[in-house]
């Protein structure tokens, strides 16, 4: 029952591939040109074999309304004898497949997929031999056989087709029926993929790295803007995808994209260049196109007359053709093409010069390229004997008349423009790859011993041979390897196959069946005192771009052009898009900011600034008042010098310390006067060292306290002096609170309200430094106190300057020897002014913190200076160069000073002219004296009022002891 089924599946497989045939085959008839055309697909080249494998190149060109034109393809025609000679390589090799011989059956494609696909018909019909013989029963029972020649024996395997579209439509036809494929030259992406393509390998990469190779070398230029231009069909069109796909990743943009149709004419090309012509900034033209589209292009460019020229970069469609550039050298040159790498092989150039039309006989078209290689004819005497040619016919051709005949000396070489065709190793090797897989499986599946080891087969090839093995009678091939499945062989055969080629390459394919991505990149160049060109190798790719910048040479152009929508942008700007992505504006970022990328720009931030290169920033210097600044020497010389007159003061009042001046003075408040100027002279070193929380706090404290200390004694001098004076008018009864206790406590008082205002302030805001910006370029350390708020803080000295003023306006009015009120007076209007002054030009110049420091400093050691000055500098007169005024006799007056008593009140002393008082006791006062109200320093003793010697007429000295101060009116000397 099994059997019976398994015979029915076999029956039916095989009515479904005979109906595929017919099927494909009919619409392949239709494909058929005229007679000659016609004449065109019955020729080939069979060459019997116990294995046949199939051939697809593309001997001639595409026909203008047929199939296939009248002009050979050189490239095709080497192809074609590349695989003869790899053929009779292998054949005549002991090493591999011993005792079996390998056919040949080889089609032209003639460069046209549909035709392509009509000629691999023909491998399908030979493979219908090799079908199950238990499906046919003949008459006399015995068991049927075809017949087996040269033409219709089975395909085991095909190597071809050339173009990408060719091994497309191959591709899917062969894997019907089981047929493996290698292409020596099809590079689409989309060739790879083995759900559609599962029997298809080849020996070249896809065009995935060639588009990668292409990017490279455009990003090696330093190139954004190009413009490409690809072949219809699969080879330009996934190939340009593949491009498109990496420029885009890595920021190359295109200018303008342009197909090539299949059918396309000059008009075509020319409209192609006019549109290139309207973006002149891309110089850059990427071309991934056929060869033959190639020349139009560069035809058309002729043509046009390019006041500009363009920059061609090729795949390898272009590669590395000398007959592709024939006549347009001057438009090609400093062109850039990437070319798949192969090493010439010595042994196939012998081969091909020792070819003539006589001896290879094998090969139909070879007499045709032969004539168009030496533009010559062939007469049946030098050996014009191919299939379907008609020298009669050829003789009467006009272009004939102008030939002459081909001499029978001829040879190929490298003078008659003889180069072996890049794709050459490409086709040894697929042959190669075949014949390896079918060396395993026949180890595998015959049985047979296998002399050589695996490293000998895969390293060593047999001498020379271009001959033909005759066929083996006895063949080796055993029906299980000439049956094998190929899908099987496929997988677990020819994927696995890894050799040294000829050319001492590797060779291997990876599990999608694609070999490996090498490439050379050439240059289109003039040969040096010659007008010939010629290619050079400039670089390689293999993973990676590898380039000699210097070695290129552009078209009328001495150094690298630029091919870009914009020239890049310099230092500090950035990008403004227009239209295009690699269109734009340059604008300049601001000096404070850096170029965050092509199209930003960020502000580095207070304290920053952007380094030359506009790429990040870098912190600014932190300024501060320097020690050895100008602005800090000035006012620290104010400063030291009253530091050192106010000690000198100090030392001198307290080595006079009982004497009458400075008992008269009020020796507590003197001293504390004193402090309180020292104190202002400190803060000057406080401002101007670096800020910190300790600098900071003393200058909170420094300022406000040491004005407070200053102000607040001279406030409670300048009050007593003015109650007495004013109360001595209206009563003689003693003041309170005007005793020295008394006034150091007042003072005391006075100071700790500013000490309470300064803790207050600390707690709302709390002591520390900040970073002021008065501009993007500087950053100062400053001490965490606003201007306004240091304003306030001074609100209290000012009142205090203020009440102290209006009391020294109040006591003007009272001379004597040493009264101070004129001196207080004195001080407080010059500070008065000093302030008025320094409000102005300490918020005036707060971008400049040294000259506020400085005014500031000065500000203080003046106030400072005005009070020593004004109060001191009498006293210490007297006591360095007149210490003889310095008695008590001198706090006495010599005269008496004359003042509006109120009624009652006897006068202190009389006025002259003015009859003395009785010496009755009842013309004495009869109250205590005012002058008694007047003593500051309870502690210096009695002083007696009296005369400075001379006798006043009637006056009766009071008997009773008086003190009195030198500071105080209670004697006053005037001008007698």
């Amino acid at each position: 029952m099994r059997q019976e089924n398994s015979v029915l599946v076999k029956r039916t497989s095989n009515i479904t591939l005979v109906a595929l045939v017919i099927l494909s085959w009919s619409p392949g008839a239709q494909l058929k040109g005229p007679s000659t055309t016609h004449a065109q697909d019955t020729v080939s080249v069979s060459l019997p074999g116990d294995i046949i494998l199939g051939g697809l190149f593309p001997v001639h060109e595409k026909g203008d309304g047929a199939p296939c034109g009248p002009k050979v393809y050189n490239r095709g025609v080497q192809r074609l004898e590349a695989m003869l000679y790899a053929i009779d390589r292998v054949n005549n090799d002991t090493n591999i497949l011993p005792g079996i011989t390998l056919g040949v059956h080889i089609l032209d494609t003639c460069s046209r997929d549909t035709y392509a696909l009509n000629q691999s018909l023909q491998f399908v019909r030979a493979s219908l031999n090799n079908l199950d013989t238990s499906v046919f029963e003949c008459s006399d029972t015995s068991s049927p056989h075809l017949r087996k020649n040269a033409s219709s024996g089975p395909v085991f395997g095909v190597i071809g087709g050339s173009y990408s579209s060719v091994s497309l439509q191959v591709a899917n036809l062969l894997r019907l029926f089981h047929i493996p494929q290698i292409s020596p030259a099809s590079t689409a992406k989309t060739l790879s993929d083995k759900s559609r393509f599962d029997l298809f390998a080849r020996t070249v990469p896809p065009d995935t790295f060639q588009s990668v190779a292409l990017v490279d070398i455009i990003k090696n230029f330093n190139w954004s803007y190009v413009s490409t231009i690809h072949s219809e069909g699969s080879y330009g069109e996934y190939g340009i995808e593949a491009f498109h796909k990496e420029a885009t990743e890595r920021h190359v943009c295109i200018a303008a994209a342009e197909k090539v149709p299949s059918a396309a004419d000059d008009k075509v090309f020319d409209s192609i260049i006019s549109k290139l012509q309207k973006k002149p900034n891309a110089r850059g033209v990427v071309l991934f196109t056929r060869a033959e589209d190639a020349r139009g292009i560069l035809q058309a460019a002729k043509r046009a007359k390019l006041t500009q020229q363009f920059h061609w970069i090729a795949s390898d469609g272009w590669g590395k053709q000398q007959k592709l550039l024939e006549g347009l050298e001057e438009i090609a040159e400093g062109a850039i093409t990437v070319e798949l790498q192969s090493e010439i092989i010595e042994d196939f150039d012998r081969y091909m010069m020792q070819l003539t039309p006589r001896t290879n006989q094998r090969n139909p078209w070879f007499a045709e390229y032969w004539e168009d290689t030496f533009n010559c004819l062939l007469t049946q005497a030098t050996g014009l004997n191919a299939p379907g040619i008609n020298a009669s016919a050829m003789q009467t051709q006009p272009e004939a008349k102008t030939k002459q005949f081909c001499d029978g000396s001829l040879r190929l070489s490298e003078k008659v423009g003889y180069e072996q065709e890049s794709k050459t190793q490409f086709v040894v090797d697929a042959v190669y790859a075949f014949a390896y897989a079918l060396h395993n499986l026949h180890n595998d599946r015959c049985n047979t011993q296998n002399d050589q080891n695996a490293e000998q087969q895969k390293h060593q090839h047999s001498e020379t041979v271009w001959y033909r093995k005759p066929i083996d009678s006895k063949s080796q091939a055993c029906p299980e390897m000439a049956s094998y499945d190929g899908k099987d062989f496929y997988n677990n055969y020819l994927l696995n196959v890894s050799f040294i080629d000829l050319a001492g390459s590797e060779v291997k394919f990876d599990r999608q069946g694609d070999g490996l991505a090498r490439y050379d990149i050439l240059n289109y160049q003039r040969l040096e005192n010659s007008s010939g060109y010629h290619y050079k190798v400039i670089g390689k790719w293999f993973n990676s771009l590898q380039l000699n910048s210097q070695t290129v040479v552009w078209n009328k152009a001495a150094d690298q052009p630029t091919s870009a929508c914009s020239l890049p942008c310099e230092v500090g700007m950035i990008k403004k898009q227009q239209g295009d992505t690699c269109c734009w504006i340059c604008d300049s970022c601001e000096s404070y900011e850096y170029v965050y990328d092509d199209f930003t720009c960020k502000d580095c931030g207070p304290g920053l600034w952007p380094y030359p290169d506009k790429l990040s920033c870098f912190p600014l210097d932190i300024q501060y008042m320097r020690w050895n600044s100008l602005f800090a020497l000035i006012p620290m010389a104010i400063a030291i010098f009253g530091i050192a007159v106010t000690i000198i003061v100090i030392v001198l009042f307290a080595k006079n310390h009982d004497t009458p001046l400075v008992r008269a003075s009020g020796r507590e408040l003197s001293y504390t006067l004193l402090f309180g100027i020292l104190v202002c002279y400190c803060n000057t070193f406080a401002l101007v060292a670096k800020p910190t929380i300790g600098s900071c706090v003393l200058q909170r404290f420094g300022i406000g306290v040491g004005f407070s200390i200053i102000y607040s004694a001279l406030l409670t001098k300048t009050n007593r002096i003015s109650r007495i004076f004013h109360s001595a008018s209206k009563s003689a009864q003693r003041l309170n609170y005007i005793s020295p206790q008394s006034q150091v406590v007042i003072t005391a008082s006075l100071i700790a309200i500013q000490i309470l205002i300064t803790m207050i302030w600390m707690v709302v805001e709390p002591p520390g430094t900040r970073f002021y910006y008065p501009d993007r370029t500087e950053v100062i350390l400053k001490c965490k106190i606003q201007d306004m708020s240091f304003l306030f803080s001074q609100l209290y000295n000012m009142i205090l300057i203020t009440i102290c003023t209006v009391y020294a306006i109040k006591t003007r009015k009272i001379p004597e020897n040493f009264n101070e009120s004129k001196f207080i007076g004195f001080t407080m209007y010059t500070t008065c002014i000093i302030w008025l002054a320094f409000v102005p030009i300490y918020f005036g110049t707060g971008n400049s913190y040294e000259i506020q420091i400085t005014t500031l400093c000065i500000s203080i050691s003046l106030s400072a200076s005005v009070a020593l000055v004004c109060l001191y500098s009498p006293k210490v007169y007297i006591l360095v160069f007149h210490p003889d005024k310095n008695v008590r006799k001198l706090t006495m007056n010599s005269t008496v000073y004359r003042r509006s008593a109120a009624p009652g009140h006897p006068s202190c002393c009389t006025t002259p002219g003015i009859p003395a008082p009785s010496a009755s006791t009842s013309d004495r006062p009869s109250q205590k004296s005012p002058r008694q109200d007047l003593n500051l320093d309870e502690s210096q003793g009695d002083t007696v009022h009296r005369g400075s010697g001379n006798t006043i007429p009637n006056y009766d000295p009071v008997p009773e002891r008086r003190e009195c101060d030198y500071s105080e009116p209670s004697c006053i000397h005037v001008k007698d």
